[in-house]
């Protein structure tokens, strides 16, 4: 199941000096996946963390497996696959492919953080966030 999708042609700019898509390009097309979902699904970062009183939905923890290289001119489709909720974080899975070819797979957790009395930031309770986003 598809919760999200973001197409996104490489371009030269996109690649290292082998020609293949610079590793950090894909974390930054994930965290895009994702702030379209949360704009498709619901108000967007902004709105859901002023309506929470949230500081963010941040990262915690990321990763991704490497399939197979893109290049220059791929026209490469990101999808967010699923979301798996916890008490205080959640875990957002991604596949990327050109075609059939399987790019990667990735993976964010996230949590919803708000500030304590002194300021700092801990993980809140995501149970809010997740109806808000049905």
């Amino acid at each position: 199941m598809t919760l999200h999708r973001l197409e996104h042609v490489v371009s030269f700019g996109d690649c290292d000096p082998a020609g293949i898509v610079f590793y950090p390009n894909y974390y930054a097309w994930m965290d895009a996946t994702f702030h379209g979902y949360l704009r498709t699904s619901g108000p967007g970062h902004a709105a859901l963390c002023r309506d929470l009183g949230a500081r963010g939905v941040g990262l915690m923890e990321t990763g991704m497996r490497y399939r197979a290289p893109a290049s220059d001119g791929d026209r490469i489709e990101i999808t967010l696959d699923a979301i798996d909720w916890a008490e205080k974080s959640l875990r957002a899975s991604f596949t990327a492919r050109v075609g059939a070819r399987l790019i990667f797979e990735g993976f964010e957790t996230r949590g919803l953080f708000v500030a304590d009395a002194e300021g700092r930031l801990r993980a809140a309770p995501v149970a809010a966030l997740r109806a808000l986003l049905g």
